[in-house]
């Protein structure tokens, strides 16, 4: 396993992190994880030299309002010894915050949901315009300073969603030791982006990357980007090259990849074995953008499936029914995407049940147009 130096807090980090969003589910409910599966992966990983669990507030959960199953799950997890080999990362949700004791409230409560006494990497969870106000007049500053003096936390961060002057003001307002940033090949200038990438590592701080493989879509390539990949001078695996692409920058400490089954932690502790900065040949690079070229001519909807927009009121799945939409398109219209539709409808409701309330839209971190995305799959595969 290779590791970096995270930025200003001097540790080294394993460049693979286990991120604990897409944990193995039961019967198809994100709060019932798998955790006998759950627990052999993410040890697993740790035994390999993973060093880097993260999770959140909502994970696993059933919206954003209270606490998900995922934190309660890691606490199991780590225990037996495991919780000393690892740097354990847990976000503050931003979205709830109006004072400063809210933060409060919420970083004791999740001491004790993780059945710890002090998280090594707190990030300030989902940044945007939003919330970012707000969090200013509650003095986040002040609280998270407080709780590094008090030995809640060990250094203090944040996650970001959203445009990228609005990232670089954020990186100078206070002095934050590391950030968490979406980065992959298909979203190399998107939101925060290469730019803020280059900018955050200017200013010392260490970097994790989420949605690497986009949420799995960039495992499932069209056929001519398959072809690409198989006459190419050295032969990756689709997950393989987006892992690597990513591990090449310098300037990333850490690629937090959300593993649901035990091939996945395999073939990752693989390749974060191996994924040196800067070894990537000009050849594998070629490759990538011409994969990215022709996954970008046919991707519809910007959706990495994070989730953010659930529970939908009207009982769609919104994520599922944007990556079928998606693979109608990338996969030369695929009837296998029509007859999947009529599955999806029949699990949870179709798009057109939309009732247009935009909850969805005010969590999703892409900005997607739901509304309108869904009336388009409704067009497609309703009429």
């Amino acid at each position: 396993m290779l590791y970096r130096k995270f930025g200003k807090t001097n540790e080294e980090v394993s460049v693979l992190g286990f991120g604990c969003m897409r944990l193995p589910i039961i019967d198809g409910d994100p709060t019932h994880i798998d955790e006998d599966k759950a627990i052999t992966m993410m040890r697993y990983a740790i035994d390999a030299g993973v060093n880097y669990v993260d999770t959140a507030y909502p994970y696993h959960g059933t919206g954003f309002t209270k606490g998900g199953e995922s934190e309660p799950f890691v606490a199991k997890a780590l225990k037996d010894g495991y919780r000393d080999r690892v740097k354990l990362a847990t976000k503050l949700p931003s979205w709830l915050i109006k004072t400063r004791s809210d933060m409060d409230k919420y970083l004791n409560e999740q001491l004790e949901r993780l059945e710890t006494d002090k998280i090594d990497f707190y990030l300030v969870h989902s940044l945007n315009k939003g919330v970012w106000t707000t969090l200013k007049e509650a003095d986040f500053g002040g609280f998270l300073d407080q709780a590094i003096k008090d030995g809640r936390i060990g250094y203090a961060g944040f996650s970001f969603h959203d445009e990228v002057a609005l990232f670089k003001e954020i990186v100078d307002y206070y002095d934050w030791s590391f950030c968490q940033i979406q980065y992959n090949y298909l979203d190399e200038n998107y939101q925060a982006g290469k730019e803020g990438l280059e900018y955050a590592a200017k200013k010392g701080l260490g970097i994790a990357i989420m949605e690497p493989l986009r949420g799995g879509n960039l495992i499932r390539l069209p056929e001519k980007a398959q072809d690409v990949l198989i006459d190419s001078e050295v032969r990756r695996t689709p997950a393989e090259l987006a892992l690597r692409w990513v591990m090449n920058h310098p300037e990333v400490s850490v690629v937090l990849s959300g593993m649901s089954t035990m091939d996945h932690v395999i073939e990752n502790v693989k390749v974060a074995s191996q994924a040196a900065p800067n070894s990537l040949t000009s050849n594998e690079i070629a490759v990538v953008d011409e994969v990215k070229r022709l996954f970008k001519e046919r991707i519809k909807v910007n959706c990495t499936a994070c989730s953010y927009c659930m529970p939908c009121p009207a009982g769609i799945n919104i994520p599922n029914i944007f990556g079928n939409y998606n693979d109608y398109w990338v996969f030369d219209r695929s009837p296998e995407a029509q007859r999947r539709y009529g599955i999806i409808s029949k699990l949870a409701a179709p798009a057109s049940k939309c009732i247009e309330c935009a909850k969805c839209e005010s969590h999703c971190p892409q900005g997607i147009g739901i509304r309108e995305e869904l009336k388009n799959v409704k067009a497609l595969f309703e009429e």
